[in-house]
């Protein structure tokens, strides 16, 4: 591999190729095989005839810590080197922050269709107060809105540098999510019911003339190791 990213490589464990790689891309503090772990995604796609690439996106991982602001279209561009090191053609699985750039990654070709889960259309970084965590994190009172507490809470999960995470979150406030960047291929969006930071999918969905729309059950952070997401990825991508 080329890319800069650290990327996961399961092959398939198949003679016969039954489709194009499966690009899994996680959300913001997490990383590839915390979201993506090999037992419910990797080996079963392996299994089916299909190899993996689950990449830990710019701070997060094993992957860059780049000290400056990255905007979306940078790290897509980062995405863009693991499709072209896959061979020009994936298919792509992502969640929350993976599913907010993986959109824009559509956009650019290369991708026969995808899964988005979790994509907040509403919900924007530059809404996070940077100061006022920035702050925080220094040791100063906690930020007033709710936003930017629960950013600053996953900016400070084990194993992330809080300071490098903010300034991710800075760069992606550079560059507000398009809604109007419709993907012409097929797509399947996926809302936890109990998500509140992306209501308004389903609205998005239905401007969209190749999407499917699927709740399930869960929050923003359940949906992922839910029996009927991991049931409507496969059965959608498969």
């Amino acid at each position: 591999m080329t890319s800069r990213l650290h990327v996961h490589h399961v092959p398939a464990a198949t003679t016969v190729v039954a489709g194009p790689p499966v690009l899994f891309v996680h959300g913001l503090a997490s990383r590839g095989r915390v979201d993506w772990p090999d037992a419910e995604w990797g080996t079963p796609f392996a299994a089916a005839g299909r190899e993996s690439f689950v990449v830990d996106l710019p701070v997060h991982g094993a992957s860059f810590r780049p000290g400056e602001p990255l905007p979306p279209s940078a790290i897509v561009e980062l995405l863009q080197e693991v499709v072209r090191d896959a061979g020009g053609l994936v298919d792509v699985v992502a969640y929350s922050l993976g599913s907010r750039l993986s959109w824009d990654l559509l956009a650019g070709g290369g991708v026969r269709r995808a899964v988005l889960a979790g994509l907040s259309p509403r919900v924007e970084f530059g809404s996070v107060d940077l100061a006022a965590a920035r702050r925080a994190l220094a040791g100063g009172d906690p930020p007033a809105d709710e936003l930017t507490r629960m950013i600053l809470g996953m900016a400070q999960l084990p194993g992330l540098e809080p300071a490098e995470v903010l300034r991710l979150v800075e760069g992606l406030a550079r560059e507000p999510f398009d809604a109007g960047r419709v993907p012409d291929l097929p797509l399947l969006l996926v809302r936890g019911a109990d998500d509140q930071l992306t209501v308004g999918l389903d609205r998005l969905a239905a401007g969209i003339p190749r999407a499917h729309y699927l709740e399930v059950p869960g929050d923003h952070f359940g949906v992922l190791h839910t029996r009927r997401f991991q049931r409507a990825v496969t059965g959608f991508v498969l």
